[in-house]
């Protein structure tokens, strides 16, 4: 699947956002991927992870035990890695900031496993998320995501998957262009505007 396609997916699905957003990073775009949106149509979602899957097979040559996401953004898109991938999936939860298993999740020592996130900004979730893994016993194999936002440049520590590469400008909250710091600003995602 093409970025064109990619991208065409996200905006029939009303995923495909423009304006001024905070990012979960707390940096600030003009363009925003709902990736909740475009994962809510089943058909949709199952499209869009077979052919990250496929770009997971080309690029992870390890056997793959389970897939792992982060909550909120990744569970759909790990859940559906898991069922594309043919092993489990479960995620993990953010518990006083921290990453960490609940539900009853666990993960053996020297499962073999694929992180899996909707998008990949500057790769801090990444990060956390496979040292989560890692602490939980597993060995974190690669990873991936629906969008790389970082066109490459999030340096996670693992190879990184993706349907495709975007390269959006994003600012830090003092250093707006002007045409951005005259909208106001949402947060769309789940954590919210503070």
């Amino acid at each position: 699947m093409d970025e064109k396609r990619v991208l065409k997916e996200f905006s029939d699905a009303g995923a495909l956002l423009d304006g001024h957003f905070v990012l979960s990073s707390g940096l600030h775009s003009s363009r925003y991927l709902q990736c909740a949106r475009a994962l809510m149509d089943a058909k949709r979602a199952a499209r869009l992870c077979k052919a990250l899957a496929k770009n997971v097979q080309e690029l992870i040559t390890k056997p793959i035990d389970l897939v792992v996401s982060p909550a909120m953004g990744g569970v759909i898109v790990g859940y559906e890695m898991g069922r594309q991938l043919g092993v489990p999936a479960i995620f993990l939860e953010r518990v006083d900031g921290e990453f960490t298993l609940r539900r009853g999740f666990d993960i053996p020592k020297g499962t073999r496993v694929l992180m899996v996130e909707d998008i990949v900004t500057t790769g801090l979730s990444s990060r956390e998320a496979i040292a989560a893994i890692r602490a939980a016993g597993g060995s974190v194999v690669g990873a991936a995501c629906l969008i790389d936002r970082s066109s490459g440049k999030a340096k996670i520590g693992v190879k990184l998957a993706s349907l495709t590469q975007l390269s959006v400008p994003t600012y830090e909250a003092d250093k707006l262009p002007p045409e951005l710091a005259a909208i106001p600003a949402v947060k769309p995602g789940s954590r919210g505007l503070k």
